[in-house]
């Protein structure tokens, strides 16, 4: 197995060198404002939400219209430099880190919302413009952007559609994926290119779906034409109590069975409860093992159906006090605490790492009881939260980055956690990405030749290999070096998976 032969690795000129070729070259196509090369300037830019691996950018551009995205894109190929396009940064996974002999194309100015269209209930942005802002502007017509990522104050459309966000209420609405109709934006050698279309299909392959989660390997996104949903006339949550994890996760799966699929059903461990009850002190009942808040939306009919029922089968299972919000304030306040389950783990310890996985909903209890193992093995704790209604889980695990030992073992911890997660069926990434962080599980859950058709897909694309490069597929060299390290720890846990 081959990644896209990328020749500019070979480049004879050294750093300094190359940089000063870049930048003259970018000069050209640029202004003065729109270019950063000095360190003190790039140093922001030197790492996504995934605060553990930095490295700076040869050079940050940050242009203003299109042509000028084009224009760099075409001198990046002319040159063979590698290009990793950036939103806010605000990924998990360490797909935005910079390539460190490479060009970090900035998205931020393009933050316009082009059109909102109330009678075919869709919405033309540019790549920049924040998920909440969808939302902000279509709330006079009636209508929202329903894909809710916890980071939607600042994330952009163009990251999400990278990622294939979701949030709490990816359950009922779908994820990225199916909220948006179209996706326009340049080719690494700067054609401008188009996937989906306006209508709800489109003739030919379904590349809209290749390029959505493709995290800025195939294609740099400048403007994204969403679907919006009318907001609902009432929104309820149920805050349910569990004694038990292993009833707290039969729960999830009874609620599901029952036919019922709720606007949101998300869970949160002891440890995490703690966590946010302490930081914004919402109402949390702190002696239990889990929390379930489960939302229904709809009409008023509707919702107090659907509450009767989704109350009905938690008391079955074994929920030990349940709470229904009466008023919207209520409603927003059970939903603080999960929305702000990441700041609250940053007050609690240094550093932490946001790992991503999914897996059988009726394995939720098995994994997390898993982790309450590892937790112990790797000498580290670790708090979860997750979109349990799809299997989505978000353990943090909770360590100090100034340390390098634990450092390490938190590698090893976020590995486990998600090895052990293919192995109950899931998969190593739900909605954060692979990005670098999860290079080596992905080593695990495919075999070299599933890499390898990964590969082709990419080569098709960009076949020089300049866009975002070294992450989300694994080569079989990366594969074989993780394999032997696993060896030589003891690691193999589970021999049957694809791994090497």
């Amino acid at each position: 197995m081959n990644a896209p032969a990328e020749a500019w690795q070979q480049h004879p000129l050294e750093r300094r060198e190359r940089q000063a070729q870049v930048v003259g070259a970018l000069q050209a196509v640029l202004p003065a404002h729109a270019l950063l090369w000095n360190s003190e300037d790039t140093t922001p830019y030197e790492c996504d939400g995934l605060t553990a691996y930095r490295q700076r950018p040869l050079v940050v551009a940050l242009p203003e219209t299109y042509e000028q995205v084009q224009a760099v894109l075409k001198t990046c190929h002319a040159l063979e430099v590698p290009v990793v396009a950036r939103g806010a940064g605000t990924g998990l996974s360490g797909g935005a880190m910079p390539h460190k002999l490479g060009v970090t194309l900035s998205l931020a100015k393009f933050n316009k919302i082009l059109k909102m269209d109330a009678a075919s209930r869709t919405a033309v942005v540019q790549g920049g413009v924040r998920n909440l802002a969808i939302s902000e502007a279509a709330a006079p017509l009636g209508l929202y952007y329903a894909p809710d990522p916890s980071s939607q104050i600042a994330c952009t459309i163009g990251g999400n559609v990278a990622e294939n966000s979701g949030g709490v209420h990816c359950l009922k609405y779908g994820l990225t994926l199916h909220n948006v109709l179209k996706v326009r934006g340049f080719t690494v050698e700067g054609e401008e290119v188009e996937f989906g279309s306006d209508a709800l299909d489109c003739t030919g392959y379904d590349l809209l779906s290749v390029v959505i989660g493709s995290e800025g390997m195939l294609a740099v996104t400048t403007e994204v034409t969403v679907k919006l949903v009318p907001k609902p006339v009432i929104a309820r949550c149920i805050m349910a109590s569990f004694d038990d994890l292993r009833k707290a996760g039969d729960a999830v799966a009874a609620v599901i069975a029952a036919g019922i699929i709720p606007a949101g059903l998300e869970m949160m461990d002891k440890p995490m409860t703690a966590a946010v009850e302490d930081f914004v002190h919402a109402g949390y009942d702190l002696s239990a093992e889990a929390i379930l808040l489960c939302e229904s939306d709809g009409t008023l009919e509707e919702v107090e159906e659907e509450i009767g029922r989704m109350s009905a089968v938690l008391r079955s299972c074994g929920a030990t006090a349940i709470a229904v919000s009466q008023n919207e304030a209520e409603r927003l306040r059970f939903w603080s605490g999960r929305k702000n389950a990441f700041p609250a783990s940053g007050r609690i310890s240094p550093d932490y790492m946001c790992m991503d996985s999914t897996i059988p909903r009726k394995r939720l209890a098995d994994i997390l009881l898993a982790i309450q193992q590892m937790e112990i093995k790797y000498g580290l704790r670790c708090a979860n939260v997750f979109h349990a209604g799809d299997g989505n889980l978000h353990p943090l695990i909770l360590f100090d980055a100034n340390d390098a030992d634990q450092l390490h073992r938190c590698e090893l911890f976020g590995a486990d956690i998600l090895e052990t997660s293919v192995a109950m069926g899931g998969t190593v990434t739900g909605e954060h990405g692979v990005g670098v962080e999860k290079l080596n599980s992905m080593c695990v859950q495919f075999s070299a030749t599933e890499n390898e058709q990964m590969f082709g897909v990419k080569r098709a694309f960009d076949p020089l290999g300049l866009l975002n490069p070294g992450k989300v597929i694994p080569t079989l060299q990366r594969c074989a070096e993780y394999g032997k390290m696993l060896v030589r720890g003891g690691q193999i846990k589970h021999p049957d998976l694809p791994r090497f």
